[in-house]
């Protein structure tokens, strides 16, 4: 088995940072020692296979995204990322974990779709990877189903108040399978918007002639948002499921989340890199020589980019440091602009809603750090170590300690990344962050002891990520 030391370093936990050795042997971590150590004999490095030299550099537990959609079918197309070079990506910008989304639609079985996904990202991931699963249509064989989900390393599941036909569950159904996520400590993640009123707010604006990607935004209000926000927590609260809301955009859904989380009920939120620096003004309404109004497309995702006048992007990096909100994941769902965004070229309607982030959360919230909008600890926190908690893997992920696997990011302070579609490893023919400037870097990379991204060459192989089986979420009050 291959020994590896990271040396002279600093570790940073959630907790708080200190000069460490860590010592990894095989697949996890063996020991972390005070530098200079003699616990484990006179010379460690003299003994082992490699010695990293993290000097100046912040040794880091290996991001989790807990919010992608790999090879995910949506609006007539499929996300451009397979499993193989979403995962690559991923290990590029210093994610060793993903947890995606199996997918089951109205007249299909969870099985199957769970089934499907297996096939899919077996074999192909570069990094570990979970499911979570999309219940797309709750009826009395998916509520069945969803009772041998935990049996399967699945501990929490996805529904949508948006998206009437394709995914869409109404409050009935909501309800139901909310009294089974009670029942079984499933936690129920939510897409909170008001599908069926969105969709006449959109059928009404294109019908005015408003078809370009800013209505996008503008059909998807934050009161949609804020209204069906307020209406999940209501329905967990009376059935005692617990909530996690995915991508939250709106300030005024995070208050929603802010209140229910004040009177001790189990609420949470997530949000994403978008929320917190792109806008309804600048992104959604831009424009460009090749793509005229158009250009907003690269932007179209739901929720939506909101108002930078209205301060969104401001509450949301408050609501990070008050732990209103407790993670930040992707919801990675890539589209080229080319073949695929432009299905919706005449109508915003049509354009598959999805931006690609895999590669760059480490990066764009360590520039949070840099700017003084949260702390060094609060970024591991928000990109490691409550992922892990939240969805079952804490102690095996999420920390560096002795017994969790060896997922190791060694980050430089000093370095720097220049964003672009030129330079990602993404499959995609544009970069929804091109210009944006990083003032750090990802030197090295190590998964379940394995060196796998090191000072810009991918060590990596298909194949080296193993699927997460994962236990209850280990973050409820």
């Amino acid at each position: 088995m291959t020994t590896t030391l990271i040396k002279g370093g600093t570790v940073v936990s959630a907790t708080g940072r200190g000069e460490a050795d860590v010592l990894i042997d095989g697949e996890t971590i063996a020991a972390v020692l005070a530098p200079g150590s003699q616990l484990l004999g006179t010379d460690v490095a003299a003994a082992v296979d490699t010695v990293i030299d993290a000097s100046g550099k912040y040794v880091i537990p290996g991001g989790i995204d807990a919010h992608t959609h790999m090879e995910l079918p949506f609006g007539g197309t499929n996300a451009s990322d397979t499993f193989e070079t979403g995962t690559r990506a991923a290990a590029w910008g210093g994610t060793t974990s993903i947890i995606d989304f199996a997918v089951q639609r109205y007249g299909e079985r969870v099985q199957d779709g769970l089934a499907a996904w297996h096939e899919k990202a077996r074999g192909n991931c570069a990094i570990d990877y979970g499911f979570h699963q999309i219940v797309g249509g709750v009826d009395d064989d998916s509520l069945a189903a969803m009772r041998g989900l935990l049996d399967e390393g699945i501990s929490s599941f996805k529904l949508f108040m948006a998206y009437p036909g394709v995914f869409y569950s109404d409050d009935a159904q909501v309800l139901k399978a909310m009294q089974v996520s009670a029942e079984t400590g499933l936690l129920t993640m939510m897409h909170a918007e008001n599908g069926p009123a969105i969709d006449v707010l959109a059928a009404q604006l294109a019908e005015a002639g408003k078809k370009a990607p800013y209505y996008h935004g503008i059909a998807r209000a934050w009161q949609m948002e804020e209204e069906a926000t307020h209406r999940a927590i209501m329905l967990a609260n009376l059935t005692g499921a617990p909530l996690y809301t995915v991508h939250v955009s709106a300030k005024q859904a995070v208050d929603q989340i802010a209140w229910a989380r004040d009177q001790g009920w189990n609420v949470f939120g997530e949000t994403c890199p978008q929320y917190l620096y792109l806008s309804l003004e600048e992104q959604l309404g831009g424009f460009s020589e090749e793509w005229g109004q158009f250009e907003g497309a690269k932007w179209v995702c739901s929720t939506p980019l909101r108002s930078h006048k209205e301060g969104h992007q401001h509450h949301m990096w408050q609501a990070l440091r008050t732990n209103d909100i407790q993670m930040v994941s992707t919801d990675h769902c890539p589209f080229c602009m080319k073949g695929q965004k432009d299905l919706g070229l005449d109508d915003f309607r049509a354009i598959p809603n999805g931006i690609g982030s895999v590669e760059h959360r480490m990066d764009l919230m360590y520039q949070g750090v840099v700017t003084g909008k949260i702390t060094l600890e609060r970024w591991v926190e928000l990109t490691s170590t409550t992922p892990a908690r939240m969805f079952g893997l804490y102690g095996r992920k999420g920390v560096i300690q002795p017994g969790a696997d060896g997922d190791v990011v060694v980050y430089d302070p000093n370095g720097h990344t220049s964003i672009s579609a030129a330079s990602h490893h993404m499959n995609m023919d544009h970069s929804a962050w091109e210009g944006f400037e990083i003032d750090g870097h990802v030197d090295t990379v190590i998964s379940r002891g394995k060196v796998i991204v090191d000072d810009g060459d991918y060590l990596g192989a298909k194949g080296d990520g193993r699927f997460l089986k994962r236990g209850l979420s280990q973050y409820l009050i």
